[in-house]
This record gives C-alpha cells, structure tokens and sequence, in this order.
C-alpha cells in the first residue's frame, strides 16, 4: 500500500465540494438538486464509478466547471468519489441539497482553498483518507478582525 497526495487543479480558486457516493445515478442526482435549489448555478460534477465498467460519469451546466471536475476526479482516482465545481454560489447554498442525495455518503471538503487529497493505494484501488484543506492556524482574531468578518458576511448577504 502507498499513501499518496494529489494537489486539487483549480486555477481560479472556485468552490468545491468532494464526497463520496455509492450509485451510478448520483451524477444525474446531484445535478437535480443543484438546479432546483438555484437555477442560476453553475457548476460541473464528476463521479468515479467503482465497479462494472469503472467510468468517469460527468455532467453540469458549465463546459470548463466539468472538465475541472472530471481532471480531478481522475486525478484523485478513488472510487465512488465525486467532485463538484461551483460558480455563482457558495457550498453553503447548496450543501445539505448534496447530503440530502439518497446515494452521498460522506463530504469530504467544500471550499474555494488550495486543496490536497490524502489517498491510500491498494492493489485494489484508491480510497480518500482525508483532504488537507487550506494552511494553518497563525493565532486568534481580534476585536478588528471579529468585525472585519462580521462586515464580510453582512457585505455578501448572510447577516442583516
């Protein structure tokens, strides 16, 4: 067996979400919840199916989201694994629409940062240990920061 770390492609810093499924049908799944939670989503979806053929099952509503989806799933190469590009929403609009797909089992990330994913590798085939999600703590927030982030959310629309 041999641990491996594969760097997330997303060269213009879009939100992702990785998880893990367990049925053909979750990338036909996934697109419907994403379009009837916000018809103005963009987004692609990719999913590795873990047996009979073993494909890469695809699809969305944005050509480069799905191709970034699809290189990184390959990339990541984990069976039953999916990953979801998104523009013009953030995972929190749509995230418990994914965990609420009969077939989604577990999330793995949702987020815009620089991404590593841990993966084992067996004769058999990969599996996703973990997924190192942006650096580090360098300290706590102060009272200027507690109110730079108190404007951030109210700026963008989730605080009044």
């Amino acid at each position: 067996m041999e641990i491996k770390v594969i760097k997330l492609k997303n060269p213009k810093e879009y939100n992702v979400i990785i998880g893990q499924s367990h049925f053909i049908k979750t990338v036909e799944d996934l697109y419907e919840a994403l379009v009837t939670n916000s018809p103005s989503i963009k987004f692609g979806i990719a999913f590795n199916e873990s047996s009979g053929p073993r494909l890469i099952r695809f699809i969305g509503n944005d050509d480069e989201l799905i191709e970034l989806a699809k290189e990184n799933a390959s990339n990541i190469g984990a069976g039953h694994l999916f990953v979801i590009f998104l523009k013009d929403s953030y995972p929190i609009n749509i995230l418990n629409r994914v965990k609420m797909v009969q077939e989604v089992v577990n999330i793995f990330a949702a987020s815009s940062n620089p991404m590593e994913i841990v993966v084992l590798e067996t004769d058999l085939g990969r599996g996703v240990l973990g997924i190192i999600d942006g650096g580090s703590p360098l300290g706590f927030e102060d009272e200027e920061e507690v109110k730079k982030r108190k404007e951030l959310l109210r700026r963008i629309g989730y605080k009044l």
